[in-house]
């Protein structure tokens, strides 16, 4: 659900303060546990180090990420693979035709 426009969108002030107050050179991420603050222009080229419930995530602010929350770029589930023995099949195989890929290219060709 979306934020009341009355309201406006929600951005924590201690994190914009400190924003602001970043140097222009800075290349350190601000460590931040507001994955719900929205991002604001403001915050454009900073980097962020956004908790995912375990370690902090570096996201580099960028226009297009305007108006979307910061949480949205920092995962908090890992994906491993579908399981199964299909599955296996297939990255069994896909390694196999990836050798054969390198020993083909190692091999010079005989005219």
């Amino acid at each position: 659900m979306s934020r009341s426009i009355k309201k406006g969108p929600y951005v924590d002030e201690r994190l914009l303060a400190r924003v602001r107050a970043k140097k222009q050179g800075d290349r350190s991420a601000i460590k931040t546990w507001s994955r719900d603050a929205t991002i604001v222009p403001e915050m454009v080229g900073v980097a962020f180090g956004v908790h995912n419930g375990k370690t902090h995530v570096v996201v580099t602010i960028v226009e297009n990420m305007v108006g979307h929350k910061l949480g949205e770029f920092s995962p908090t589930r890992k994906f491993l693979r579908h399981g199964g023995k299909m599955q296996k099949d297939q990255e069994v195989k896909a390694k196999e035709a990836e050798k054969k890929v390198l020993e083909a290219s190692k091999t010079p060709e005989k005219k």
